[in-house]
């Protein structure tokens, strides 16, 4: 498991020095908000075309992906409805929760855990197809309609889509898999440069976020719904991978070990940034991202104990 502490010290290290550039206002006022739309608008939309493009399709959409695309909506459904009913939130803050209690960081935690610790980075791949292409673009679809202040008529959801740059990418992504074609070198090149952008322009730009506020901020009126989300990201939906995974499909062995790890992984931190874009649920998305980031690593021991 020291390859696991090994990815997360990465991480905490480019998360240390978006606080500290955030501290000593190095890149000025703005710059949190500037990067937050950096990732979200090009460096992710790159990135998401680069890694699905390399993805094998008949290895995604098998047993693994029931069980990613499963766990996830479960755990998203049971944190909805308790936050919507019995915390009273906004439909919209509802979603936010329940996405930080169930989007996983599959991929720049996931891939170096699953090369490093499973064996195989593909094994996380199923994670992050179901995430970029199915589970992520329903979400922001939900947030668009529900922020914009517009009915959610069949043509501006088409619009939606079409003009999401995140959408946009898992689907050029997805395409290039399942066709083989390759990008010309020319475009190629510098869309993996402008991908190289995405995770270290999400990690400082969080970084920055904490430099400002304090986790579980009492003036933030969000504890409930943070410890809530947290607590379902790092326990129920590995819980409810292992049950599917176990007893539904009879996974066993490094197959199933191998779910329940991708279903431990933090919040993802596109979750922060998808906050900030639509500012709503920043505070949830932000100290769900966080704590889970900090508590995953004893929670991948004990399912390591736990699965022998």
């Amino acid at each position: 498991m020291l390859s696991v502490i090994e990815g997360f010290s990465v991480v905490w290290l480019i998360i240390l020095v978006g606080w500290f550039a955030g501290r000593k206002k190095v890149l000025g006022e703005n710059a949190q908000i500037v990067l937050s739309r950096l990732s979200f608008f090009v460096a992710s939309p790159a990135l998401l075309v680069e890694t699905l493009a390399r993805a094998d399709l008949h290895v995604v959409f098998a047993a693994p992906l029931l069980v990613a695309a499963a766990s996830a909506v479960i755990t998203a459904g049971i944190c909805l409805v308790i936050v919507k009913f019995w915390l009273r939130r906004t439909l919209a803050e509802s979603l936010l929760a329940a996405m930080s209690s169930s989007t996983a960081n599959a991929a720049n935690l996931g891939i170096p855990i699953a090369a490093y610790v499973l064996g195989d980075a593909a094994l996380i791949a199923p994670v992050l197809v179901f995430q970029l292409a199915f589970y992520t673009p329903v979400y922001l679809m939900l947030l668009d309609g529900l922020t914009s202040g517009r009915r959610a008529t069949p043509g501006r959801v088409l619009l939606q889509i079409i003009s999401n740059p995140m959408i946009l990418g898992t689907a050029v992504g997805l395409v290039l898999s399942a066709t083989g074609w390759a990008l010309p070198s020319l475009v190629a090149e510098p869309l993996h440069l402008i991908a190289g952008a995405a995770i270290p322009s999400i990690l400082i730009a969080f970084g920055m976020s904490l430099g400002t506020t304090r986790p579980l901020n009492p003036a933030d009126g969000r504890r409930p719904d943070i410890l809530l989300a947290t607590s379902f990201k790092l326990v129920l939906h590995p819980t409810v991978a292992f049950l599917l995974g176990h007893f539904a499909l009879g996974l066993g062995g490094a197959e199933l070990f191998a779910v329940v790890i991708a279903a431990a992984l933090p919040t993802a931190q596109n979750v922060y940034v998808t906050a900030q874009r639509y500012q709503v649920g920043v505070a949830v998305a932000k100290d769900t991202v966080l704590l889970t980031t900090v508590l995953a690593i004893p929670a991948m021991f004990g399912v390591a104990f736990l699965l022998g």
